[in-house]
This record gives C-alpha cells, sequence and structure tokens, in this order.
C-alpha cells in the first residue's frame, strides 16, 4: 500500500471514484496514484488536505510521503 492509497483507504475511508471528486481529478488519476504512475501535484495535495480539515480527520502532511509500517 503507497502513501495516497493509505490515505484514501485508512482516513478518508472512500472508493477511488469518491476520491476522485474529494481530490479535483478523474478516478483514474487515482488509480496512477496508487500505481505509481505519476504523483499528486501540490494543488492536489492541497485540496485533499483542505478536505481532510473540512471533514476534522486527523491530519499530517507526512502522509503524502510516508508509506505506515503496517502497510509495507
Amino acid at each position: 500500500m503507497n502513501a495516497i492509497q493509505n490515505i484514501r483507504k485508512n482516513f478518508f475511508k472512500l472508493t477511488q471514484v469518491e476520491f476522485s471528486a474529494v481530490a479535483g481529478v478523474a478516478q483514474a488519476t487515482v488509480s496512477r496514484w496508487e500505481k505509481h504512475d505519476v504523483a499528486p501535484s501540490l494543488d492536489e495535495m492541497m485540496r485533499i488536505r483542505r478536505a481532510a480539515k473540512e471533514r476534522h480527520l486527523p491530519w499530517d502532511d507526512r502522509l503524502f510521503f510516508e508509506v505506515p509500517e503496517a502497510a509495507e
């Protein structure tokens, strides 16, 4: 599991389609992020962070760059 997949599944608890709406991208883009084909842009990361804060989720920007040990 990579960092984006961890954020989507464990913090937001959303499907790729639902998470794509949060990030303002297509579902295929979320899939590419999770397959390591591309990384989210700074604007996309800011949208994800904003959505987490709006949902009162425990947020730390390190989530974008660190994979939880249990997920490695």
